[in-house]
């Protein structure tokens, strides 16, 4: 959820660049199309839908499939570009690729802006309670629903 001073091109600017620096560094192909997808993620802090992306790339002359997109996605997904939120079926840009975790993401029902925790705390407290249950968890993604401050603020007038 960005602040008000929030230098959006700039945010957008180094998404791209930090993506393009990752693939080269990992052998990864970052094609024309992966870093069309994956601008228009980041052109919003809010999340996106694969429809939207399809849409997006259409209006702007490409021609382009729902199976070309989601494999984008998947390929984003994979190089920790991009996380998927299950319960809106929506992608938001990951703020941090370079570190390899875990997330929690708040997402305001109201305007479905996303900010993304990353807590170390939360992860540990997963890790043991999954582990006292004789469970191993590979994937930790939790999603909790609310009003950012905005909206909340908004509700109350």
């Amino acid at each position: 959820m960005p602040n008000s001073r929030h230098d959006h091109r700039l945010c957008v600017s180094q998404a791209l660049e930090t993506a393009e620096r990752l693939c080269r560094e990992r052998g990864l192909r970052f094609t024309k199309l992966r870093r069309q997808v994956l601008q228009l993620v980041w052109d919003s802090h809010k999340p996106v839908g694969a429809y939207d992306i399809l849409d997006s790339l259409q209006r702007d002359g490409k021609r382009a499939a729902p199976p070309t997109v989601y494999r984008a996605l998947e390929f984003l997904i994979e190089a920790d570009l991009v996380h998927r939120l299950d319960t809106l079926n929506a992608f938001v840009g990951c703020p941090d690729p370079l570190s390899s975790h875990r997330g929690q993401f708040l997402i305001c029902r109201e305007c479905r802006s996303v900010a993304e925790l990353d807590d170390a705390e939360i992860n540990s407290l997963v890790q043991r309670k999954a582990a006292g249950l004789g469970f191993t968890a590979i994937r930790q993604m939790l999603e909790i629903q609310g009003l950012c401050s905005s909206c909340r603020g908004s509700v109350r007038a």
